[in-house]
């Protein structure tokens, strides 16, 4: 059934659609923190649908929402008003330490990036970008354009100027032998450098850890260092917190507060886990930014009434559950329990991470190249074990990419970090 699966998902999608595994995978339903195929086979997830499923599949709570807001209505468009949307974005203003906040709801964190560049080059009157090397931003035009992952940017082509920035890789590139406050240093007088060579950008965006680079992420207090620089010249700053927002990183309900000292960002920008699954995304900022359009717009999808409903419900449950806190003892525990295991394992060469996002970056062992073939290794070995995780990595890196849902038991993470032990041991 799944090879006949296969073979008509190559005959209508295209090429370039990723899939998992040399026999891909199909997955059919899922409970807590595990799925099942069709086969009837049992999976630990350890990467949620890519950081989405944040609080559990199949929760209660949020099916539930789903289906009674269904059964009123589901969709009306942005052209009327939208009880459930106001009343999410009235907890996600408050959330969000922006001052005097406007939210925008998109479908995708792709089309909340998107927004969030509107707004930025239209404010600023400058289509000129700051970013990060070995970022992520998503698949459209624009975020293409922005994404300094070679592996995720298939054109060169651009509406935007992109400049990119050093910094949000601590151990890998010119100033990876430098302490913390070195670092920092660094990649600040880098940015003032840059600065003197180009007219004003609009605005620099950045992921407090990079999600498709590997998990990797700056010094805390890096982008509050930039923030000082920008500030000056009037230069916004966008926070993608598509993956790391709403306490994943167990530290922090946002990952910018890791980098708060210079205050809140100008704009953020959240999605996947939000919705648990369903298409929410979205954009925060102040009003003189959200309001500074000229014309009118709409959304025909984005804040629709189920999809609303299910967030309001996924984000009550998991701000009662206290699931930050959890993901930062779980969290921390696996992350402990992973290092324990590379140190025996050559093709490690570090575990890195905050809270339920983790990250483990293979080697050849003995150097610092990278070795995709190890990581697909394992990526099958796991599969085989019972356990599903990602892989990304940029720059020539190879990472797996750990981050389950973030209510997952102590037993569920040393179960997942058993299985993920054999196969790492089977390179």
């Amino acid at each position: 059934m799944t090879k006949d699966l296969f073979a008509r998902h190559r005959a209508v999608l295209p090429d370039w659609l990723a899939l998992y595994y040399e026999d891909p995978l199909e997955i059919t339903h899922g409970e807590g923190r595990h799925v099942w195929d069709t086969a009837g086979n049992k999976y630990l997830d350890f990467f949620g649908g890519i950081l989405t499923t944040m609080t559990a599949h199949a929760l209660p709570e949020v099916t539930k929402a789903v289906a009674e807001q269904a059964g009123r209505i589901v969709h009306s468009s942005t052209l009327y008003l939208n009880r459930p949307m106001v009343e999410l974005a009235e907890r996600v203003a408050q959330l969000s330490g922006i001052p005097d906040a406007r939210v925008f709801f998109t479908t995708s964190g792709t089309e909340a990036n998107d927004t969030a560049l509107l707004l930025a080059t239209a404010h600023r009157r400058s289509n000129t970008i700051l970013a990060m090397r070995n970022s992520y931003h998503g698949r459209s035009f624009s975020s293409v354009g922005i994404t300094g992952n070679r592996g995720w940017s298939p054109t060169s082509l651009s509406p935007l100027q992109t400049l990119y920035v050093h910094g949000g890789v601590r151990t890998r590139g010119p100033y990876a032998h430098l302490d913390d406050r070195d670092f920092i240093d660094a990649c600040v007088a880098d940015l003032e450098d840059l600065l003197g060579h180009t007219r004003a950008p609009a605005a620099l965006i950045a992921e407090p850890v990079q999600g498709v680079g590997g998990f990797t992420s700056p010094p805390d207090g890096l982008y509050a260092a930039f923030r000082e620089v920008l500030h000056e010249q009037g230069i916004l700053w966008i926070a993608d917190e598509v993956q790391t927002g709403w306490g994943r990183t167990g530290e922090h309900f946002w990952g910018w507060q890791a980098h708060g000292r210079s205050g809140p960002p100008d704009i953020v920008t959240f999605a996947k886990g939000i919705g648990n699954g369903m298409s929410i995304g979205g954009v925060v900022a102040r009003a003189e930014i959200m309001n500074c359009l000229d014309a009118n717009s709409i959304s025909t999808f984005g804040g629709t009434q189920v999809t609303m409903a299910a967030g309001l419900a996924n984000l009550n449950h998991l701000l009662e559950h206290d699931l930050q806190g959890n993901a930062r003892r779980v969290g921390g525990l696996l992350i402990e329990r992973l290092r324990a295991v590379a140190a025996q394992v050559p093709h490690v060469r570090e575990v890195r991470g905050r809270g339920l996002m983790i990250g483990v970056e293979l080697t050849r062992p003995g150097t610092d190249e990278a070795a995709p073939e190890a990581a697909s290794t394992v990526l099958e070995e796991a599969r085989a074990g019972g356990l599903l995780v990602g892989k990304g990595g940029g720059h020539s890196t190879s990472v797996l990419r750990i981050a389950p849902p973030m209510s997952l038991t102590v037993a569920e993470a040393e179960e997942g970090a058993a299985i993920l032990e054999r196969a790492l041991r089977s390179i």
